[in-house]
């Protein structure tokens, strides 16, 4: 089981074929010991997709139209690997069942501040071929309505707009189908289906190696970093010059060259500085974009010292070589096999990098 928490530790236990979840706000319970959310009432659950700010491939939905339909709330950001994780299902739900009459809407309520931003909001849903409705949740008015707590989490309501399931995190995929052909028959639907569409899950999509897993979600950001392992130590909100140890313990990490650590994010002053983490996982990310918008930066991933060949994820040759564009989460490694620690380290060539958090599948 691995659990995700924003800024919280990492939990872990025994118990298998648990969803991964990552909690919001700082002073959550585990999701084993929290109850289950409160939910809004019938009229409440449809009429809070209202305080949406914008809406995204769709006109804007109200209450009044989506009444004697089944609709799915998915709560998402678009730099959160668990959701992305989840993508392939939705995608296919809304396929398969949109003409039956299932609404599948997607309300983005952002973690990170560049996450706010309408533009990097909408070139994600075109990379990532999100073809449903899209809430644009930036003041979390539809989150609390829901008092949901979780990335991701989705609700399923039935026509006359009652919350009849919801679940949180990665995992149970195989349970959403019937459910909603179940409330698409109460509202009269012929939701009989032979066989489900395939879900492809490729690239970052593709579900984490959860046997091998033993390193989990890490902040760089000054408020929140773990296990920082540079002998400077933390400094906020000034220039400083960090160094790195040559061997780093077990899920820590460090910094190198000149570096400002912010709150949420380090950004990088000088050329040729660079980060590190000793980790045990298949793959690892990085969430991270450049000061200026829309300039790029350069730079070069070494995996125990070496270019890594075929351990290279999608956003690198297998020399390591790739460049920072717009914020995201940037696929950096994934390994054929897993079963040993290793040391990631990357190179930024140019200055102007900011780096919000290590992610891994």
């Amino acid at each position: 089981m691995n659990l995700h928490y924003d800024r919280r530790p990492f939990l872990s236990g025994a118990a298998p074929k648990v969803a991964a979840a990552k909690l919001r706000f700082p002073d959550l319970l585990a999701l084993f010991s929290a109850p289950a959310p409160a939910t809004p009432a019938a009229d409440g659950a449809l009429t809070a997709l209202d305080n949406a700010s914008e809406w995204l491939n769709s006109p804007p939905l109200t209450a009044a139209g989506l009444r004697g339909k089944v609709v799915l709330i998915d709560f998402w950001t678009y730099t959160c690997i668990n959701w992305l994780r989840t993508l392939p299902y939705l995608r296919a739900w809304h396929r398969q069942y949109q003409a039956q009459g299932l609404v599948l809407v997607g309300v983005h309520a952002p973690e990170f501040s560049f996450e706010h931003d309408l533009g990097n909001v909408q070139r994600a849903i075109q990379e990532l071929g999100v073809d449903f409705p899209v809430a644009i949740d930036n003041d979390f008015g539809i989150w609390r309505a829901f008092d949901n707590q979780y990335w991701p989490a989705v609700y399923l309501l039935d026509g006359q707009g009652r919350i009849r399931h919801q679940q949180f995190g990665e995992g149970n995929y195989h349970s959403l189908g019937p459910k909603i052909q179940e409330l698409l028959q109460e509202t009269g639907r012929n939701s009989s289906v032979e066989q489900p569409l395939p879900v492809v899950a490729r690239g970052i999509e593709a579900a984490a190696d959860w046997g091998n897993l033993q390193s989990w979600e890490t902040y760089v950001g000054h408020s929140h970093a773990k296990r920082f392992a540079s002998p400077e130590g933390k400094h906020l909100g000034e220039p400083y010059p960090y160094t790195a140890p040559a061997q780093l313990a077990p899920n820590h990490w460090a910094l190198s060259g000149t570096w400002t650590m912010e709150p949420g994010a380090a950004q990088l002053n000088a050329p040729h500085g660079g980060i590190s983490f000793r980790f045990h996982a298949r793959d690892l990310h990085l969430v991270m974009g450049t000061a200026v918008p829309d300039t790029p930066a350069r730079f070069r991933v070494s995996l125990d010292g070496q270019p890594p060949g075929s351990g290279h994820g999608l956003d690198v040759d297998d020399q390591g070589n790739g460049t920072v564009t717009y914020p995201r989460l940037y696929q950096l490694i994934r390994q054929p096999e897993t079963g040993s620690d290793h040391q990631f380290g990357v190179e930024f060539l140019d200055a102007g990098v900011k780096v919000f958090a290590f992610t891994f599948g």
